[in-house]
């Protein structure tokens, strides 16, 4: 049985996901220090707080990265889009050059991508159908 190209794609974007959030995940999970430095500078949270959020953090993005290859639905490729913006946008806030920034572009790319292929909801009726 052959698989057809979009399905290709859809799993080669699936890996891809996978890959950034559980990478993200596990750095979060090692308190990696430029991740509390930027959790900081973005949120004003430091010390114990700063560290136990970024814990948590790091718990949703190994799940989206488990999700993102077991059943990727739309509302948390919706998450996965925003929260990948968002992280990307926070290395310059914290100091870093824009092209920071730039090159992170695939972070929230990728999510949008599948949820192009999963199709995004048009009218308020079809947000309801976020789990598929």
């Amino acid at each position: 049985m052959a698989i057809n190209n979009d399905k290709k794609i859809e799993w080669a974007l699936r890996v891809a996901l996978f890959g950034e959030f559980l990478g993200h995940g596990v750095f979060a999970i090692q308190l990696k220090p430029r991740f509390v430095e930027m959790l900081t500078s973005m949120t004003g949270i430091a010390g114990q707080s700063a560290n136990n959020l970024l814990l948590t953090i790091g718990a949703v993005d190994i799940t989206i990265a488990i999700l993102a290859l077991v059943y990727p639905f739309r509302l948390m490729l919706v998450w996965a889009t925003v929260w990948g913006f968002m992280t990307a946008l926070a290395r310059p806030i914290a100091g870093d050059p824009i092209w920071d920034f730039v090159e992170r572009w695939p972070n929230w790319g990728v999510p949008l991508a599948l949820l192009f292929l999963r199709g995004v909801p048009k009218r308020l009726k079809e947000w309801k159908e976020l789990f598929k």
